[in-house]
């Protein structure tokens, strides 16, 4: 029917989905059990995540895409840079901000041993996931080195690191999670 590649991307849109009905159905259900929740669910929520995923899986089958797609691969690869580059650093710099935050004597929400069992843990989830990912799509990197571009370990552990820095200072103040997000996204676009 379709190719291997298409079949395991068309799976991992089902999960999200599935991930996503998922977290619908959860809150449905904490508002019939709540009677104060402080931030009720939105579908408006949803808008993005699934016309970015739609493109993404109509992308599987357009010429049209495809074709932008290796465009724009080729007009990368002709500007690669093969040192370390700013984001082979910045992919660590919410994760380290928020030790450098507690140093300065900004106090997040959890101590020193709390706050690392919890980056711990959501950096081994974050790698596993990633890994298979990465063992499973096989997806071929821009220089053709190998086939384990997609996807990205380091804008995932920027991201990760995003919503780490985010949670433990929530309640500090907004921006530090805006900090944490934009240079996560610096990160994933340096990484193209």
């Amino acid at each position: 029917m379709f190719p291997k590649s298409i079949q395991m991307k068309i799976v991992v849109f089902l999960i999200v989905i599935c991930a996503c009905h998922g977290v619908m159905a959860q809150n449905v259900s904490c508002e019939d059990h709540c009677s104060s929740l402080s931030h009720p669910f939105k579908y408006t929520q949803l808008i993005a995540p699934v016309v970015l995923i739609g493109v993404g899986v109509v992308g599987l089958e357009s010429d049209w895409i495809k074709s932008l797609n290796l465009g724009i691969r080729d007009e990368i690869k002709e500007h690669i840079d093969k040192r370390i580059t700013i984001d082979d650093i910045s992919q660590y710099a919410p994760m380290v901000a928020v030790y450098g935050f507690n140093l300065c004597g900004v106090k997040g929400k959890h101590s020193f041993r709390d706050r690392s069992v919890i980056l711990a843990t959501s950096y081994l989830i974050m790698g596993t996931v990633v890994y298979g990912m990465k063992k499973w799509t096989k997806e071929e990197r821009p220089d053709g080195s190998a086939f384990n571009s997609f996807p990205s370990g380091h804008t995932a552990t920027a991201f990760m690191g995003a919503e780490f820095l985010r949670q433990e200072y929530k309640e500090q103040s907004v921006w530090y999670g805006v900090a944490g997000y934009v240079v996560a996204t610096g990160t994933g676009l340096f990484r193209m």
